[in-house]
């Protein structure tokens, strides 16, 4: 099971979002489920790297299938934005596989 959360700063502003785990759709390297929420989860990201002057922190680990994006400068419109198309996609996958292999959290 993916399991995506939002990650929200003292006034309840999405500033981030941390994804864990691994989707277990199919074996590795087969796993449309995983590949889906992987390309929005990089393209949010590499999208708020090139197209917003936010300045970010970001772990990976690829093991346990984690990364944890967190915008720590003032969060632009722009990468709000950005956040808020990578949720509904991921809510997306969620609802069409019925909660069964990805999780999102408010």
């Amino acid at each position: 099971m993916i399991l995506v959360e939002r990650i929200k700063n003292e006034h309840g502003e999405n500033i981030g979002f941390r994804v864990s785990g691994h989707a277990g759709f199919a074996r590795r390297g087969r796993d449309i489920v995983c590949a889906a929420v992987s390309a929005l989860v990089l393209n949010t990201m590499n999208s708020i790297e090139k197209f917003t002057t936010d300045k970010f922190s970001c772990k990976q680990e690829e093991k346990s299938g984690l990364i944890e994006f967190i915008i720590v400068s003032d969060v632009s419109c722009e990468s709000a934005l950005l956040m808020d198309s990578m949720f509904l996609g991921l809510c997306g996958i969620e609802a069409d596989y019925k909660g069964r292999f990805v999780k999102v959290k408010a």
